[in-house]
This record gives C-alpha cells, sequence and structure tokens, in this order.
C-alpha cells in the first residue's frame, strides 16, 4: 500500500504569506471602529447620556484616521488589503485611492458635525430609540462604501448605511415620518435591486467581483453585452444619488425627519451613489460611458435645472434644500457626462463641496427654523436682528452654495465649465451657468425673506422672531463647517491638486490594479 505523500502544501499560491503592516489596518479601521462602537452604544441603549459620550470621540477619531489614510495614499499610492490574507481576487479586498479616502474624509467631518448638532436637536426619546447607534453604523455602511474595492462587498456596505437610515428617518415615528419613509424605502429598494441584479450579471460576464480584476479583464472582453451592464449600473446608481427623473423621493421624504438627520441624508447618501456611479462607469467601463455620455449629460442638465427651479417653487426650507441637494447631484453628472481629467476633477471636487455644504446648509435652515419657530419661508422674518452672526454665517454659506466666491463651491463649477467648453459642450456649460444663477436668487429670497425682512407685528404676537431656548452646541458645527468651506475656497490648491490625482486615478487605474495585484501577481 503506498504511503500518504509528506511532501508541504505550497500556500504561497493562494495566500499572502508577509504578515500586514500596521499602517495597512488603517483601511479596514474606519468601518471596523464605527460597527464596533454602535455595537457599544446598542448594548448600553438605556443610559442615554453615555451615548454621546461614546458616539462623538469615536466620530472625532473617524475623521482623523481618515485623515492619515489620505496621508498615506498621497504619499504612498493606493493601499489594498486583503481579508484573511486571501490573494485577491478570491479574497475581499479593500483598496483605497485618492478618491475613496477624500470621500470617506469629506464624509466623517460631517458626521461629526451632524453628531455634535445633535446634542441640541435630538431629544431624549431620540436617543433611547438609537440615533447615535444608528449613525455609527450608517457611518460604517459609508466608509465602507468607499474603502472597499470588491463590488459586491459594495452592495453589502449599501444594504448596512440603507438600514441604519430607514432607522433615522423613522425616529420619533410621527406620521410624516412614516409617509416620507415609505416613498425613500421603496424607491432606494426598486435602485438596490437594480443594482444587485448589475453585480449577478457583472459576475456572470466576468467571473469576479474585484473592482481591480475587472478592469484588468474589461480590456480583452469581445461581445459581451457591456452596455446593457453599464446602463442597468447608470440607473441603479441614478436612483440613489436622486438623479433626473428618478429623483422625486429625496424632495418627498428628506424634510420628514430631524433635521440632523436630514443633514445626514443630503450631505452623505446621495454621494455615496455618486461615489459607485464614478468608480464602476468612469473606472471599470469607460468606453461605454463615452457611448452614454449624451444620456448622462442630459440627465444632468435635467436634474440640476428641476433642482434649481425646485429651489425657486419652494417656500418650505427643509424641501428648499432638498431641491439644493438635486441641483448639485446634476452638476456632478456633468462632469462625468464629458469624461476629460478636469471634467472628471471638477465632479470629485464638487462631490467633496457638496458633502460639506449641504450638510450645513440643512443645519443652517434648521437653526433658522429654531430662532423663528417655522419652516414656511413666508411666515420668517427678522432674523439679522436677532442673531446678526448667525446671519453673516448664513450669508456666507447660501454665496457658497450658489458657487459665487470667493468660497469652495467657485473652483468647481469653474472647472466644469472649462471641461465643457473645452470639449465643445456649450449646452451643458450654459446649464451650469443658468442652474448656478436660479440657485443664486432662490438663496437670495431666503436671505431677503427669512433674514433681512423685519417680523411683523402678526410674527412678533405670535413669538416668531423671539429667541428661543439657549442651545449650546447648534453653532459651533455651522461655525466649523463654514469655516472649512471658506479655507477651501481661499486657499484651492490643496483640494484642487487632489481632486485632479483622483481624477487621473479614475481614469488611468494603472496604480489601484498595481496596489491590487503586484507586478506578476495578477491572475
Amino acid at each position: 500500500m503506498a504511503s500518504p505523500t509528506s511532501a508541504p502544501i505550497d500556500l504561497s499560491a493562494a495566500f499572502g504569506m508577509v504578515p500586514t503592516g500596521l499602517s495597512d489596518w488603517l483601511v479596514v479601521l474606519p468601518p471596523t471602529l464605527m460597527i464596533g462602537l454602535g455595537a457599544i452604544v446598542m448594548m448600553i441603549r438605556h443610559r442615554t447620556r453615555l451615548h454621546a459620550m461614546i458616539a462623538l470621540p469615536g466620530l472625532a477619531l473617524l475623521v482623523l484616521i481618515d485623515a492619515a489614510l489620505l496621508w498615506k495614499v498621497v504619499a504612498g499610492g493606493p493601499v489594498t488589503m486583503v481579508m484573511g490574507r486571501w490573494l485577491p481576487p478570491f479574497g475581499i479586498a479593500f483598496t483605497v485611492d485618492i478618491f475613496g479616502a477624500l470621500m470617506a474624509l469629506a464624509a466623517a467631518i460631517a458626521a461629526l458635525a451632524a453628531g455634535i448638532y445633535a446634542l441640541d436637536d435630538i431629544n431624549e426619546g431620540g436617543r433611547r430609540y438609537g440615533f447615535y447607534p444608528f449613525l455609527l453604523l450608517l457611518m460604517a455602511g459609508v466608509s465602507g462604501a468607499f474603502l472597499t474595492g470588491d463590488i459586491f462587498n459594495l452592495y453589502v456596505w449599501f444594504e448596512v448605511l440603507l438600514i441604519s437610515s430607514f432607522g433615522l428617518l423613522i425616529l420619533g415615528s410621527e406620521r410624516e415620518q412614516i409617509d416620507g419613509a415609505l416613498k425613500y424605502a421603496i424607491l432606494n429598494l426598486l435602485g438596490t435591486t437594480f443594482f444587485l441584479i448589475a453585480v449577478g450579471y457583472l459576475y456572470a460576464i466576468f467571473g469576479t467581483l474585484n473592482m481591480a480584476d475587472i478592469a484588468l479583464r474589461v480590456r480583452d472582453i469581445g461581445n459581451a453585452p457591456l452596455m446593457t451592464l453599464t446602463a442597468l449600473f447608470v440607473l441603479a446608481f441614478a436612483m440613489k444619488s436622486a438623479a433626473f427623473p428618478v429623483n422625486f423621493w429625496l424632495p418627498a421624504s428628506y424634510h420628514t425627519p430631524r433635521i440632523t438627520v436630514s443633514a445626514l441624508f443630503g450631505g452623505l447618501l446621495t454621494k455615496v451613489g455618486i461615489y459607485a456611479l464614478m468608480r464602476v462607469v468612469v473606472m471599470l467601463f469607460p468606453l461605454q460611458r463615452e457611448e452614454l455620455s449624451l444620456v448622462i449629460g442630459g440627465v444632468a442638465v435635467l436634474t440640476m435645472l428641476v433642482g434649481a427651479l425646485g429651489m425657486l417653487a419652494q417656500n418650505d426650507l427643509r424641501r428648499m434644500v432638498g431641491y439644493a441637494v438635486i441641483a448639485g447631484i446634476g452638476n456632478i453628472l456633468a462632469g462625468i457626462a464629458l469624461g476629460t481629467v478636469t471634467g472628471i476633477a471638477g465632479a470629485v471636487l464638487y462631490a467633496l463641496h457638496s458633502i460639506l455644504a449641504m450638510t450645513a446648509l440643512y443645519l443652517v435652515v434648521g437653526r433658522a427654523a429654531a430662532l423663528s419657530h417655522t419652516w414656511s419661508l413666508g411666515a420668517a422674518g427678522g432674523l439679522y436682528r436677532l442673531a446678526p452672526g448667525f446671519a453673516f454665517l448664513s450669508l456666507a454659506l447660501f454665496l457658497a452654495v450658489a458657487g459665487l466666491p470667493p468660497f469652495s463651491g467657485l473652483w468647481p463649477k469653474i472647472m466644469l465649465v472649462k471641461a465643457a467648453l473645452d470639449v465643445g459642450a456649450w449646452w451643458m456649460a450654459a446649464a451650469i451657468l443658468v442652474s448656478g444663477f436660479l440657485s443664486t436668487i432662490a438663496l437670495a429670497r431666503v436671505f431677503l425673506l427669512a433674514y433681512w425682512r423685519p417680523a411683523s407685528e402678526p410674527q412678533v404676537a405670535s413669538g416668531i422672531g423671539t429667541r428661543p431656548r439657549r442651545q449650546r452646541w447648534a453653532t459651533v458645527p455651522i461655525v466649523a463647517l463654514v469655516a472649512i468651506i471658506t479655507l477651501f475656497g481661499l486657499f484651492p490648491e490643496v483640494p484642487l491638486n487632489l481632486s485632479q490625482s483622483a481624477a487621473e486615478g479614475l481614469l488611468q487605474p494603472s496604480a489601484y490594479i498595481q496596489s491590487v495585484f503586484p507586478q506578476g501577481a495578477a491572475p
């Protein structure tokens, strides 16, 4: 009888044999930290005084981790960590480049600002029902989506953030919230279904879900129906980004929860959809993106114009900000449609600006409503006399959202207009300018009516324009966000250079691929 072989098994063909460097753990630390802290806060859910004491330092630590990760990527290029030390594409890869690190850092700053604002905005009942655990789990999903290198893993992180967002949306269980949650849930679940179908279709074609592996294989795919696949992804992510014509759910739902939750949603959730769209159609399917560029460009123009006109038509401050989010999505889609380095860089920079500006804008209108005791623009007035410092912050933010100097919204619009004119797309450049002009009028209308117009006698008699109870924390995140937006506008060199590098990495993903498959290790 033959004796069993004693030859050693060569594991190097399947596993990474070199221990993972300590700094490489930064790639997976953000979602891991958020999940861990979310579980801890959930376990002490009845001790609501401790929730903020755990969540806010955790979010501050998340900002520092994402900043360190961005520094590492800028200094050394994209970083990859594969779960279980399995070699890609079999192991689930977390791969971060400049684009992902920038988006993760901006999202962490916005979440920290919202968490601080919630100290005054979210009452005891909201904390007891899980505001801070939901916030932490939401950031786990957002961070994971920005840092993953596997497209099915991207779908999983979408599910994590969606589950958390459902919980935040119905916090309080008011009739209006349930109505908004139903519209939000149906459209987002439909978009998620299209996303899952596209992922299955993708695996059937390529036999892999690793993004770097797909970027390698797409060059050699022959007659595969990649246009159909790309169109499915565009439709799925357009729904999640609130692009026209599948954007009606956003203004119908984002005005229903607490304003802190609206700020999180307006700043973060649509940007995760935009990030996924850029990652897939720009990096993985560039030829198909070029074929669909006219369609995406048309959607971009309609999205930004519908958003700007919606801002003009609204009398409810929360609904108006929802349409401002939609107008910003149109500008980002314009950069994707153009597809040049300048266009993609403008889209990346606008996405970063929008994360911070839309979060701040929701917080500003929330503070304005608290001061004037109304969400109605027609009923508000006298805010400049009541709180001149806050009025100055609001005006600076309105100028930034409108894309006027000297704030951060100016530079991405300049880049997008230049990119459009460079390729002869004058109609897109005109739409960007017209949308910005209409947004300026809408925001000027808010300032003139709610801030500059004196409070009338009936308003004073009803309590509008009188000073509410002191809020210790509400102004702090607004000041911080407006300061960042102003600094980026006055000193744009760093964000411009980083956005340019992010665009080059998307259009020429050789460094991204090299991070996942070192020389000679590609399948």
